[in-house]
C-alpha cells in the first residue's frame, strides 16, 4: 500500500492540477457521453433531440456530419441515435449533482448545460484518472513489488493524462477508472475466491462493462484464473464443485446486477435490450485490423504511444518468470494480462473506424492503463541488472513520456495533422522545436486556453 504520507502529497498534487482541467464539451462523442446525464437529470427520458440541438445551436458541433448523425437520424424506436454507454454519465453523477447545486449557489442557469454543470463533469473525469492512476500503482506494486514511479510514467507518457485533463468528458478516464478497479478487485480477491470476492468481481466487472462494453473482453483473465485456480484446488480435495459453480453463479449474478442500468438505458433508447443495430454491424468478426491497431506507422499504438511497446516487453519478460516479484503467481498474471490486452487488440481490430482519425492517440487503449503500468513496473525492474542498463531504460522512458507531450503540443496547437502521424515531422517538432517553446506554450495553455482550438489561421 501507499504510505500515508505519499498518499497526502499525491491528492495535494492533484488538487494543485485542477487548473489545468480544460472545462468544455467539444467533441459529438463528449456530447452523446453528456446527453446522458442531463436527459436524465432534467427530463427523465432517453430522448436526446434537445441536448444535441442545444450544443449545435451553441456551436459545440456544427459539422454537417453531427447534423446528419444526431438531428436527422432516428433508430428503430424512432428516437435520436447515441452510441455513448451509460456508465460514464453514472460515475460522474455525483459531480453532476455538485455542479447543480454550485449553479444554484452562484446565480448561473440550472438549465443542466451551464459551465458549473460542465465544469464539474470535466473534474469529474480528472478525478476518475487520478483514481486509476493510484489503483494502478497498487495493482503493479502487488504484481511487481513497484508501482508509484511506473504509474507516474504512464500518467504523462499516454494518452489518459489528455482524456483526463485535455478532452475530459470523453469516456476515457472512466473506463481506465472502471478497469483499475476490476483488476484491484480480482488481486484481492483470487487469494481465497470466496462467494463474498466472486460478488465483489462480479460488481465491478459489470461497471466496467456498464462504462466501455467492449471491455468485458477484459473479464476473460479473471475467469481463467478462476478456473485454473478452482480446479486445482478441486483435485486437491480443498474445494467442491458445488463451491465452485456458487462461486461462478454469483459472479456472474453481480455482474448482472451492476450493467443493468445499461439493460434499462437501451429499453428506453433503443426499444430492446441491446445496442442500436448499426453498431454490430461496424463489426468484422475476423478482426481485419488488429496488426495495424499496433504497427501501423500513420495511426498504430506503437507510434503514437511506444511507452505500450516497453509496457509490452515488461509484461513478456514478467510472463518468461525472469523477475523477482512481490506475487508468486506473477508470471501466470502476466501471460493473462497478455491475453487480455491481446482483447482489446482483437476488438479495436475489428471495426473500420480502428484509425481513431481525427482523434488524440489510439484512444481505445486508455483502459489498459493498469495493464500497461504493471509492464512499466516489470521494464524498470529489469533494468536493474546493471548500472548501464538502468541508465538506458531511464533515457528510453524519458524520450516516450516526452513524444507523449510533444503530440499533445502539436495536436493542440494545429501543427500536425490531426488524421494521422508523420512521424518525421512529428518527431522534427517533439525533440528539437518544442523544447524551447514549452514554457510559452504552458503559460498559454492556462492563460489563453481556448486558443488551442482554433484552426490554423
Amino acid at each position: 500500500m501507499l504510505t500515508r504520507r505519499t498518499t497526502i502529497a499525491l491528492v495535494l498534487v492533484f488538487l494543485a492540477s485542477l487548473p489545468a482541467v480544460t472545462k468544455r464539451v467539444y467533441a459529438s462523442d463528449e456530447v452523446q457521453y453528456f446527453a446522458w446525464l442531463r436527459s436524465v437529470a432534467f427530463d427523465r427520458n432517453a430522448d436526446f433531440e434537445n441536448e444535441y440541438q442545444y450544443f449545435y445551436d451553441h456551436g459545440v458541433s456544427r459539422t454537417p456530419g453531427y447534423h446528419e448523425t444526431f438531428l436527422e437520424r432516428r433508430n428503430d424506436a424512432g428516437r435520436r441515435i447515441n452510441y455513448a454507454t451509460i456508465g460514464s454519465a453514472v460515475l460522474w453523477a455525483p459531480f453532476y449533482a455538485a455542479g447543480h447545486l454550485a449553479a444554484l449557489a452562484t446565480g448561473a442557469p440550472a438549465d443542466g448545460y451551464s459551465r458549473p454543470y460542465v465544469a464539474a463533469v470535466a473534474i469529474g473525469s480528472a478525478a476518475y484518472g487520478f483514481g486509476a492512476m493510484v489503483l494502478s500503482a497498487l495493482i503493479a506494486r502487488r504484481v511487481v513489488g513497484r508501482g508509484l514511479a511506473a504509474a507516474l510514467i504512464i500518467a504523462f507518457g499516454t494518452p489518459i493524462v489528455f482524456y483526463s485533463y485535455i478532452a475530459p468528458v470523453f469516456g476515457h478516464a472512466t473506463s481506465a477508472f472502471a478497469v483499475a478497479l476490476f483488476l484491484w478487485t480480482w488481486l484481492v480477491v483470487r487469494d481465497r475466491w470466496t462467494l463474498a470476492g466472486a460478488l465483489a468481481l462480479g460488481l465491478t466487472g459489470g461497471v466496467m462493462a456498464m462504462v466501455r462494453e467492449q471491455d468485458v473482453l477484459l473479464t476473460i483473465g479473471p475467469g481463467l484464473d478462476f478456473l485454473i485456480v478452482l480446479t486445482r484446488r478441486m483435485r486437491e480435495g480443498r474445494v467442491t464443485a458445488t463451491r465452485v459453480v456458487s462461486a461462478a453463479l454469483i459472479g456472474i449474478a453481480g455482474f448482472a446486477l451492476a450493467y443493468a442500468p445499461q439493460f434499462f438505458a437501451y429499453r428506453a433508447l433503443n426499444g430492446g435490450f441491446a445496442p442500436d443495430d448499426t453498431v454490430t454491424r461496424k463489426l468484422i468478426w475476423t478482426s481485419p485490423h488488429a496488426l495495424s491497431v499496433l504497427f501501423s506507422p500513420d495511426h498504430g499504438l506503437f507510434a503514437w504511444t511506444p511507452l505500450a511497446l516497453l509496457a509490452i516487453a515488461g509484461l513478456v519478460w514478467l510472463a518468461a518468470g525472469r523477475a523477482r516479484t512481490a506475487h508468486q503467481d506473477a508470471s501466470r498474471l502476466a501471460w493473462l494480462m497478455l491475453l487480455m490486452f491481446a482483447a482489446q487488440v482483437y476488438t479495436s481490430g475489428s471495426v473500420d473506424s480502428w484509425t481513431v482519425s481525427g482523434a488524440f492517440g489510439q484512444r481505445r487503449f486508455v483502459a489498459l492503463t493498469p495493464i500497461l503500468t504493471i509492464g512499466v513496473a516489470a521494464f524498470l525492474a529489469a533494468s536493474l541488472a546493471s548500472p548501464l542498463a538502468r541508465r538506458a531504460a531511464i533515457a528510453v522512458v524519458i524520450l516516450c513520456v516526452w513524444w507523449n507531450i510533444g503530440l499533445m503540443m502539436q495536436f493542440g496547437l494545429n501543427r500536425m495533422d490531426r488524421k494521422r502521424l508523420t512521424l518525421i515531422e512529428n518527431a522534427r517538432q517533439t525533440y528539437l522545436v518544442l523544447p524551447l517553446e514549452a514554457p510559452g506554450i504552458a503559460w498559454r495553455y492556462f492563460t489563453d486556453r481556448s486558443s488551442f482550438y482554433r484552426p490554423p489561421g
